[in-house]
């Protein structure tokens, strides 16, 4: 089990990391995480939802996902308000209060969910969450030691090094341990160090001394993983000093799905960018209006920053906008909430008004996986895409209907979206994976400018840097160690 110190120390990638490199030398290994707490979410096969961090880890371990790997997942849909969803189907919202009191109804489907992953599998990478020290939590802790005291677990304490205190948080984490918790915490990993990891001899030397127990490894800082980060505070975008594609992200308070950007990003010469004041958002190539898992909230918010008024100026200038999911939702004349689905107060406002389409949320909650084509013809930019195949997933409440054509044709027969000019909308997630429709629309943005944009001769596929990060943990901890630890054979 990864435990840290603290939220983003890099338990998710650790676990991912640790899951690939098991799964490349034979190990049967599946990843868990009890529950998790992120807007961030990928759509299982088979259905239901799951953090996207263990849907990785589990194509980590060449896996489809399943609810089973995360059978506890909370979205923030205000600052103290959460939807619930019980493996992979969403229970209502609830405040931090009432989701607090859930706990213990739930722990017995934790229970279940990882027992049935053990029996099937030699090896369970759990992650923890937060830190196992939050003493005010732990008569209601589910996710951290309870589940290691249940599962007998290796605990493997991750502190990061990058953002200071890494002696303090480590020993300050186990000296407020209970004892049997203590005795589950076989080993110390340091993480994000940046430089010689020789340098650190030292500390090392004083964490075993002080702990009792060894350290695994130091895990150098991985500033371009490529790999999709669990929560929004901890996007990582490489930056573009020479761009010739400007994509500017509107930074939505309860922002969604925001890896959609991430294929966008990692393209030779474009710099996309988040975005959360009007004058931020200058002259861009691109708008994108991301996924929310509050659409009424997050459309207040924009009018309420002039966010919405310059995204409107910039329409009618021409600009390209694009609207994801809740972003395809402000895009529309007007969005309604009858049913109180996602505010207990807002029950209507305007949209920004640049598809002729209208919104009404509904509890029920499209859940599923999609394949089809662009259909675009016209002069406008996303004509450029027209007749491109397309894959991604569906993850939404409401309905939109309108006059304006259709951005995309599904397989199973359905219109999804809307096209409007320059304006395009789709309730599609990852509709840049694929490369065909992600390079025809940045070779056409930057032909706007008079650029000839050129795609790099191969991106790494997401396996590809899955095996990098495997790579850089085979090098930096001690693997005979930790399969003695784990009881895996060498």
């Amino acid at each position: 089990m990864i435990q840290g110190t603290a939220s983003s120390v890099g338990k998710s990638l650790l676990a991912a990391g640790l899951c690939r490199l098991f799964a490349r030398q034979g190990v049967r290994v599946a990843p868990f995480k009890a529950q998790n707490m992120s807007n961030n979410a990928a759509v299982c096969p088979s259905g239901g939802e799951i953090g996207r961090a263990q849907a990785l880890q589990a194509l980590a371990c060449g896996l489809e996902p399943t609810v089973e790997m995360n059978p506890v997942l909370l979205k923030p849909e205000a600052e103290a308000r959460s939807q619930l969803v019980v493996l992979g189907r969403a229970r209502g919202s609830y405040s931090a209060r009432q989701a607090l009191a859930q706990r213990e109804a739930l722990w017995p489907t934790v229970v279940a969910a990882l027992d049935g992953l053990r029996a099937r599998f030699e090896l369970v990478i759990a992650e923890g969450a937060g830190s196992p020290a939050e003493v005010n939590l732990r008569a209601r802790d589910i996710v951290n030691m309870r589940l290691a005291r249940h599962a007998g677990a290796a605990v493997l304490l991750v502190g990061d090094i990058d953002r200071g205190g890494v002696f303090a948080s480590l020993l300050g984490t186990l000296a407020l341990l209970e004892p049997e918790e203590r005795a589950l915490v076989r080993g110390l990993v340091v993480n994000k160090l940046r430089g010689d990891p020789s340098l650190f001899a030292e500390g090392v030397a004083f964490l075993q001394a002080r702990a009792g127990v060894p350290v695994l490894g130091v895990v150098p800082y991985l500033p371009d993983h490529g790999l999709p980060d669990e929560d929004a505070a901890a996007i990582s975008l490489p930056s573009r000093e020479a761009a010739v594609v400007e994509v500017a992200c509107i930074r939505l308070p309860r922002m969604a799905n925001f890896d959609d950007l991430l294929p966008l990003a990692r393209e030779p010469g474009v710099a996309v960018r988040f975005v959360d004041r009007p004058q931020e958002l200058r002259a861009p190539d691109l708008v994108i209006l991301p996924g929310s898992k509050a659409t009424l909230p997050d459309l207040a918010w924009l009018w309420e920053r002039g966010l919405a008024g310059r995204i409107q100026a910039l329409a009618r200038r021409g600009t390209p906008i694009l609207g994801i999911c809740g972003g395809y939702q402000m895009l529309n004349r007007v969005v309604r909430d009858p049913a109180g689905v996602e505010s207990a107060h807002l029950r209507e406002l305007p949209g920004l008004g640049l598809l002729p389409a209208e919104t009404v949320l509904t509890p029920e909650k499209r859940l599923g996986l999609a394949t089809g084509r662009v259909q675009a013809a016209g002069e406008s930019l996303w004509s450029a895409l027209h007749g491109l195949d397309v894959e991604g997933y569906e993850i939404h409440v409401g309905q939109t209907t309108g006059e304006a054509p259709s951005l995309l044709r599904l397989d199973d027969g359905r219109a999804d979206g809307a096209l409007h000019g320059n304006v395009a909308g789709t309730y599609l997630h990852g509709l840049f994976e694929r490369a065909t429709p992600r390079q025809a629309l940045l070779a056409a943005l930057a032909a706007r400018n008079g650029f000839a944009w050129m795609p790099s001769s191969g991106q790494e596929s997401i396996v590809q840097r899955l095996d990098r990060l495997a790579d850089t943990l085979e090098a930096s901890l001690d693997l005979s160690l930790l399969r003695r630890l784990v009881g895996t054979p060498a």
